[in-house]
């Protein structure tokens, strides 16, 4: 059986290319996920517990782009 060596070092090269790029990929997601996310697990009330609702006061310039894009993508309106 013959080996050869630059067909081997390729296909290292791109399952390696691979790998790098499905962790960037994933960690990526994960930071959108996060930034996305309506509530932080700490902030979820555990047990019988019962959070109510508070009102957020917004400054008279209205909402930023960021803050309305986030707000679309949590009500998803």
């Amino acid at each position: 059986m013959i080996v050869s060596l630059p067909r081997t070092v390729r296909r290292l090269y791109f399952m390696t290319l691979l790998v790098a790029i499905s962790c960037v990929l994933y960690y990526a997601l994960s930071w959108v996920s996060a930034w996305i996310s309506p509530a932080r697990n700490v902030e979820i009330p555990e047990g019988t517990a019962v959070r109510a609702f508070q009102d957020v006061q917004y400054s008279e310039q209205g909402l930023s782009a960021a803050d309305r894009l986030r707000l679309y993508y949590w009500y998803g309106e």
